[in-house]
């Protein structure tokens, strides 16, 4: 039987890749939960909204309905502050399902940037923290501040003046003041079992960030980073995914800027190589003993914004030309072909038709088309295809502005052009 897990807050980018990571596995249903109207609602199909802030105090109580209602074994946290939060309500007994993320105190460790520091300094370099302005010299400068409590680079300055300095931490007090790292920066993603050994450990670079995402990331081997994800696994008890980042240091050498006990929102550049870190999670937490197989490639992930829709259109029917749409440059046009099968999934017919001037079955047995569609109509020449059309739940796909022209005008429906199709693609 499929174990059920809900993912929260499922709109953000960990929690769309938590979702890209589970939705296809025979061993869990996947739910989505978010406390906003976001993007989560246009990609899970088992979506739950508004529920209460992480620091409501219903919250806990809001998620333990969830939990009931759905009958939810696993929550799968994807913010820092919902981490701690789920973790320390394990802890306390006050949570009804398991929370998938490491122990309460790791996590309460990781969550302040300084308490980090403080249990790390010993092991592993960590960044110079000043404690005042007066501490800062001509040669200290620039520095970076950051809040002692924040995820990406939500509320993080460059300061290269002492008026600089004295100006953000006016606005805000509790920001850090610490020594500014010039070079390279790396996430390195880890996973440790539940016997407490670290069975995964793989650094990226991070080439180009956008609020505090990597939207640019390769690969990258380098022996430091085993050496400090096993010192970090030593001190501190960790389990399931985790990651830490790296920043090189004006002298080259590496220094840990923070630790995260949950997924990184680019993990889908190693869940491509093989490593699904959500899965490992979660069966760890089933008591499984794992293995690991990587492929052995180089890859670059480069993101940018995925759209998502939602219509009230009702169909039936769909009515699909061939040339220059199902077929285009002598190869079969993905995207046509991925809505044809979501339409026979759903049960609506799917009719070709078109014009095809050579004989349509040999066209549709070169390209492996044969049997697929509800009903095949290669029309006369001189026929409009607006004839053929009888049913009013209809759409019709079409190259041919002309030809869409006239579906419109006489049969009142729906009609698309190829680079419409995405707004028809629906939750899978």
């Amino acid at each position: 039987m499929k174990k059920n897990v809900l993912v929260f807050p499922c709109g953000s980018e960990i929690g769309l890749e938590a979702y890209k990571s589970i939705n296809l596995s025979t061993h869990f249903n996947v739910y989505g939960g978010s406390s906003v109207d976001d993007h989560g609602k246009f990609v899970y199909k088992n979506y739950v909204g508004g529920l209460p802030s992480v620091e409501a105090p219903e919250f806990v109580g809001a998620i333990n309905k969830i939990v009931d209602r759905l009958k939810i074994d696993f929550i799968f946290p994807t913010h820092d502050s919902v981490v701690l939060k789920l973790a320390e309500a394990k802890q306390k007994g006050k949570l009804k399902c398991e929370v998938v993320t490491s122990p309460a105190e790791t996590c309460r460790i990781a969550r302040s940037k300084l308490r980090t520091y403080d249990f790390l300094k010993d092991i592993v370099r960590t960044p110079r923290v000043y404690k005042s302005i007066q501490e800062l010299s001509p040669s200290s400068l620039p520095v970076f501040l950051k809040p002692e409590v924040g995820q990406g680079t939500k509320g993080t300055y460059l300061a290269n003046s002492l008026e600089d300095v004295a100006f953000y931490t006016k606005k805000d007090s509790s920001l850090l003041m610490l020594e500014y790292l010039p070079g390279e920066e790396y996430t390195v993603e880890c996973f440790t079992d539940k016997d407490g050994k670290l069975l995964f450990c793989e650094g990226r670079r991070r080439v180009r960030v956008l609020n505090g995402i990597s939207v640019n990331t390769l690969t990258v081997a380098d022996k430091r980073f085993v050496g400090f994800a096993n010192k970090i696994n030593q001190k501190l008890e960790l389990r399931g995914a985790w990651f830490f980042q790296l920043k090189e240091a004006a002298d080259g050498e590496v220094v840990l800027l923070e630790i995260a006990p949950r997924i990184a929102g680019t993990m889908c550049l190693i869940r491509c190589k093989g490593v699904n870190l959500v899965l490992l999670s979660l069966f760890d937490v089933l008591g499984y003993d794992l293995e690991i197989v990587e492929n052995d490639y180089h890859i670059v992930v480069d993101r940018a914004l995925e759209n998502r829709y939602q219509h009230n259109l009702s169909y039936q029917h769909a009515y699909i030309d061939l040339d220059d749409l199902l077929i285009v440059d002598g190869q079969v046009n993905l995207q046509v072909m991925a809505f044809v099968y979501q339409c026979l999934n759903k049960k609506i017919s799917v009719h070709l038709l078109t014009g095809h001037k050579q004989e349509l079955s040999v066209t549709l047995k070169k390209y492996r088309l044969e049997g697929v569609f509800d009903e095949v109509i290669n029309i006369n020449p001189g026929d409009q295809k607006h004839s053929y059309i009888k049913e009013k739940k209809a759409i019709f796909i079409d190259d041919s502005f002309a030809e869409r022209k006239k579906v419109k005008e006489n049969c009142k429906i729906a009609v698309f052009d190829s680079h419409m199709i995405e707004a028809l693609m629906e939750k899978f």
